[in-house]
């Protein structure tokens, strides 16, 4: 649960000028929804009314903030926390020497995990949350759902990719239910996935139209578009990218994410715990943003290392702006 030193992190980057906080991934009410050790729920009495304090923190500071709402999937691996006996939940089942590492979800399984998003929506919106996002994107359980490589499923989930997007339809249909119509909904996604950096839910203009209306109509206010590099077009014959072209096909304001302020994507600090990023120049973002192409950017390693990140760019402080390594993920600033 949120304690001191992540209340003074949230609200550090809202009182230097961030105007959306979109929090670390928090996990839904579901015994399979974590995969990763030292994640915060988003679940319970005291975790929530942790999460009442960073909000009241930022709000104090003039900022709005979001809880990104996240459910694994069939990435987690058996002995991971809060029970280790507990084996992942995905689209299919995957059994491993006798022995069930994910168990493919029925009907009920999706109604339940449907709920829980719905009332952790519902909890964000009582403890004083800007808003919600759904993490529905990098091959977690929203997106293996949507992707092929990952869903084979013959019944109404499975097949055509309107098929696939019917889980994440419903959830979102849910969340609006518990929220109300007013209450801003953030949806998540991406063409790649930590499965296959290369893979693509879509090709073409039409058909991520096709598979993004039926999402808006859902109940999705804003689009949030993640890229490892923003510059780069989603589509050729056009300089947009994703967030350009979601917001060109749906009407809906749209994020852009990657890489935004670092002269290296992340992949790179992946493979290469020793590399620095640089801070980068933000004369073509902006120039994109100035002309619309997307409405919001959302900022990731540059702010993590550097709480006055927003500020220093306000007032042309680049000079002084923090470079990237990964030893920066290991504490709190």
């Amino acid at each position: 649960m949120p304690n001191s030193k992540v209340i003074e992190y949230y609200r550090r980057r809202a009182a230097a000028g961030v105007g959306l906080i979109i929090t670390e991934g928090t996990t839904v009410n579901h015994p399979a929804s974590n995969g990763y050790p030292n994640v915060p729920q988003f679940f319970g009495d005291a975790p929530l009314a942790g999460w009442k304090k960073v909000v009241d923190a930022v709000h104090a500071e003039g900022g709005k903030i979001a809880p990104q709402l996240w459910h694994v999937g069939a990435v987690r691996r058996l002995g991971t926390e809060p029970d280790g006996s507990i084996p992942a939940y995905g689209p299919m089942e995957k059994v491993k020497d006798g022995q069930v590492l994910v168990h493919g979800m029925s009907k009920q399984d999706i109604d339940e995990v449907v709920a829980a998003f719905a009332q952790a929506a519902a909890d964000a919106k009582a403890i004083g949350m800007d808003g919600v996002e759904i993490h529905g994107a990098h091959g977690y359980l929203v997106d293996q759902f949507f992707w092929e490589g990952s869903n084979q499923r013959s019944d109404e989930y499975g097949g055509s990719l309107a098929n696939r997007s019917r889980f994440a339809i419903e959830l979102i249909k849910a969340v609006r239910a518990a929220v109300g119509p007013d209450y801003p909904i953030i949806f998540r996604f991406s063409q790649w996935k930590q499965q296959d950096y290369s893979a693509r839910l879509v090709q073409t203009p039409e058909a991520l139209g096709e598979f993004l209306q039926p999402l808006s109509d859902a109940g999705v206010d804003i689009f949030h578009c993640s890229t490892r590099r923003f510059w780069e077009p989603e589509f050729e014959g056009s300089e947009l990218n994703l967030a350009g072209w979601t917001r060109k096909l749906t009407g809906k304001p749209t994020i852009t994410v990657g890489s935004v302020g670092l002269d290296g994507e992340f992949l790179q600090f992946m493979v290469n715990t020793e590399k620095v990023a640089q801070p980068a120049s933000l004369e073509n973002l902006l120039e994109r943003l100035g002309n619309d192409e997307f409405d919001l950017v959302a900022v990731g390693r540059a702010l993590l290392v550097d709480p006055d990140w927003a500020v220093k760019v306000r007032e042309g402080r680049e000079q002084d702006i923090l470079p990237f390594s990964r030893e920066a993920l290991t504490t709190l600033v």
